[in-house]
């Protein structure tokens, strides 16, 4: 790193070969190279091959920022997208912003230790044992300073997606308001693994005033053995809702019912999915009319009674969208994060402004949201739901079956500077 003005309590030690990945360098000592899992516009497509793993250097910091130490990354469907350079290539927006790099390492969960802090950060210092939250934005952003919500800031950005250096290289830069305190109780993997899907779905349950989860709703949880899904599943029991899953196999729903789902529909079972007929076809909108009822009669006879979805928990997108506002409860809301089965989704408006349901698009998280979540965690209310966890060479390959679709089991993260798994128990800096 070249500003050493900006920073505290570190040493930059220039011409240094990196630490071998699985190794840290002293606490406060930060080697001017780092290995990370690059991704390069030449290389897009595949993400086992999009992610090569190079040398490359550790990235510079700015006074508000904070440079960690990865211990452990969570590995997201943020950076299947980026890999595959669709549908945003990262690296030319970026340059057309004006940053020079012309790769991107991402990442959007990170659990380790902090080693250097910028002049202007407070409250942070060096060896503390931290996570991170992928909300980005500046801080002197118009609409955040006439008090708005930072994640809809013209500036806002997810961390290791929209922004470099993200955690997938042996330190990452973010800005010191999405620094967290790492769970004690957790392992470094499972402290990295849930934050990003965590706030997100958090935001989802209680982001939304006017349609906020509450005690006896029922959740419609779509993906509910995955990452998201499962984390959407605790949230909604820890606010007296009653979370129903969609999987696409018994153990999937079983997996589900772990995490407090209160039961499962297997959508195989059903083939209505996709876009409705036209109107005017008749016999096509009764037979799709009818599969869409029949998934609805799944949930009442889950729940034990004939009440609709409060709040529909969506990211498949263009399959699913049609029926997830056909089953919502009048006034409901269906709340979206994602296209991972598609981006065009097509609404029988009929059923959306009649009975006055809300189709909310949702991203990120904001600061309060965040630590709310993390204080959950903190707490052991809410499991990382950890399903396995990656070395540092088998990001690529993680990444690949994720985008494929074979990562359906709770959520996946990679060892960067732990050697091994099951460290970084109640403090204590171990490898």
């Amino acid at each position: 790193m070249a500003d050493l003005e900006i920073e505290r309590n570190s040493v930059v030690t220039p011409g240094v070969d990196p630490t071998p990945v699985g190794e840290l360098p002293p606490v406060g000592q930060v080697p001017s190279h780092m290995h990370a899992q690059v991704v390069r516009p030449a290389r897009y497509g595949d993400p086992a091959r999009a992610f090569v793993p190079e040398v490359i250097p550790t990235p510079e910091l700015g006074q508000d920022e904070v440079l960690i130490a990865v211990m452990a990354a969570g590995i997201n469907y943020n950076n299947v997208w980026a890999a595959r350079g669709y549908p945003v290539d990262q690296v030319a927006v970026r340059q057309r912003r004006g940053e020079v790099e012309d790769f991107h390492v991402g990442g959007s969960d990170a659990s380790g230790i902090v080693y250097a802090v910028g002049r202007a950060v407070e409250g942070i210092e060096v060896g503390d044992e931290v996570i991170t939250h992928p909300g980005w934005w500046n801080a002197d952003d118009p609409w955040i300073a006439r008090g708005k919500d930072a994640m809809i800031a013209p500036s806002a950005r997810i961390y290791g997606y929209d922004t470099n250096y993200g955690s997938f290289g042996q330190f990452t830069r973010v800005q010191a308001h999405q620094v967290l305190p790492k769970a004690r109780h957790l392992t470094w993997e499972e402290a990295a693994a849930p934050t990003l899907v965590g706030t997100t779905a958090y935001r989802m349950l209680h982001g939304w005033e006017g349609n906020t989860v509450a005690e006896g709703d029922v959740v419609l949880v779509w993906g509910g053995s995955g990452g998201l899904g499962t984390q959407g599943i605790q949230l909604a029991r820890q606010a007296g809702a009653i979370p129903v899953a969609v999987v696409s196999e018994p153990e999937r729903g079983a997996y589900a019912e772990k995490f407090g789902a209160a039961g499962w529909i297997n959508r195989r079972e059903f083939t209505h999915w996709g876009i409705p007929p036209l109107v005017d076809d008749v016999a096509g909108q009764k037979e799709w009319t009818a599969g869409a009822r029949a998934f609805g009669k799944k949930i009442w006879d889950i729940v034990g009674k004939r009440q609709d979805p409060a709040i529909v928990f969506e990211h498949p997108g263009a399959a699913t969208v049609p029926t997830s506002i056909f089953v919502c409860e009048p006034g409901g809301m269906v709340v979206i994060c994602a296209g991972t089965a598609g981006f065009e989704a097509v609404v029988d408006l009929r059923y959306h402004w009649t009975r006055q349901k809300r189709f909310q698009g949702t991203h990120g998280t904001n600061d309060e949201q965040a630590r709310a979540y993390n204080d959950l965690v903190v707490a052991g209310k809410i499991d990382p739901s950890l399903g396995r966890t990656v070395s540092f060479a088998d990001i690529p390959a993680a990444h690949a079956a994720m985008g494929r679709g074979e990562e359906v089991f709770g959520n996946v993260a990679a060892l960067i500077g732990a050697a091994k798994p099951g460290t970084g128990i109640d403090g204590g800096h171990q490898l």
